[in-house]
């Protein structure tokens, strides 16, 4: 286990890029592997059509509950699942969908979690926010603001009492850093010395309120100050700059054994949920959203061209691929079965409870003598 007497690190913060309407010049793409960036595109545009689609599908209620999704931050999703080992853990909130095919889950198996049925990766039970897989080491999906905080510190205390050498990142939104969670567990992280990432998707707005209206510091990636972690801003923008970021990080709580933080900036392309028309949002806000410069997948695409990686040829048999296995994905949600009543309870509990409850929500409160 780490030495947990004295919190490491001196709490720096620094930016490489990502504030609001403004752009750094791309890098040269001369070190990059075109194998490599193309699948980084391929990534992106499959995380892109699926959420399309499942937007879609909710649209014509096949999906139920709450959904929300990835739309708008393709790049930050992609560079930061490239950063993690296999067997590294993570921990998100309920924006997870994306995430979860990019930690290595089937496009099937997340579509069919959404459309309610057996096969998916909660068997059904779970749903839009609640991804799980212990193989990938995707442990959530919470549908609570903050849920996953204390989760994935107590998983990075595991990693550090057991002397492993994986390391986890914790995902979460602009919102979560105001509320106790957050401090209680950053304290916590920094006290113990423990190898986790806390990584702040900032799409400028909680749910419905401005960065600016909810946070005296609006710079969040100096919100770890206050406990001594280091903390980076990046352009979410930019999978490679994300990439490299997420990272370095991660490559640092493995060897330094203690916390870091990462923010993030990308835009939310639509409401804060599917269901959300986002009438918060004034004219000038909306433009920005809908702006290619701030699309990820139309700045990547572009810079892949003018690179001379992607080739017409090549971007539409990519697009091709991408909506067959897409379409292959919502036929296997469709055709899959509905997981039987009697597995309820099955998952409530890992092990067994005495005096468990089973009772359905029309039974009796009280058994018939």
């Amino acid at each position: 286990m780490a030495d947990t007497a004295k919190p490491k690190g001196g709490g720096t913060a620094r930016s490489t890029g990502g504030r609001r309407r403004s752009r750094k010049g791309d890098a040269p793409l001369t070190d990059e592997q075109p194998k490599v960036l193309l699948d980084y595109y391929r990534q992106m545009l499959l995380i892109r059509r699926f959420e399309e689609r499942t937007s879609q599908a909710y649209t014509q209620a096949r999906i139920g509950g709450y959904c929300h999704l990835n739309l708008g931050e393709e790049a930050t999703v992609v560079g930061l699942m490239t950063a993690l080992k296999d067997d590294d853990y993570l921990f998100t909130n309920y924006r997870d969908h994306g995430y979860a095919i990019g930690k290595g889950m089937s496009p099937r198996r997340v579509m069919a979690e959404l459309y309610g049925r057996s096969t998916g990766v909660s068997k059904g039970w779970g749903g839009s926010m609640h991804m799980y897989d212990t193989e990938t080491r995707m442990l959530g999906g919470y549908g609570i603001v903050g849920g996953q905080l204390p989760l994935a510190t107590g998983a990075a205390l595991a990693v550090s009492y057991r002397g492993g050498d994986e390391v986890v990142m914790c995902q979460m939104g602009d919102g979560t850093t105001n509320i106790g969670a957050w401090h209680e567990s950053l304290n916590i992280a920094a006290l113990w010395n423990l190898p986790i990432v806390f990584v702040v998707i900032n799409n400028f707005t909680g749910m419905g309120t401005t960065v600016e209206k909810s946070s005296a510091e609006p710079e969040l990636y100096k919100r770890g100050s206050a406990f001594r972690i280091e903390g980076v801003r990046v352009d979410g923008r930019d999978v490679l700059a994300v990439r490299d970021a997420a990272s370095d990080l991660v490559e640092r709580a493995r060897s330094e054994q203690r916390p870091f933080l990462l923010e993030a900036t990308s835009y939310r392309m639509k409401g804060h949920s599917v269901v959300d028309p986002a009438k918060y949002r004034t004219d000038e806000q909306w433009a920005e959203a809908k702006d290619e410069q701030n699309d990820p997948l139309v700045l990547f695409r572009a810079r892949l061209a003018e690179a001379g990686v992607l080739t017409e040829e090549l971007e539409a048999e990519i697009a091709e691929s991408v909506k067959a296995e897409v379409a292959d994905a919502a036929d296997f949600a469709e055709n899959s079965a509905h997981p039987e009543v009697s597995t309820l309870f099955d998952y409530t509990y890992a092990t067994p409870v005495a005096n468990e409850s089973r009772r359905m929500p029309a039974d009796p409160v009280f058994a018939e003598q």
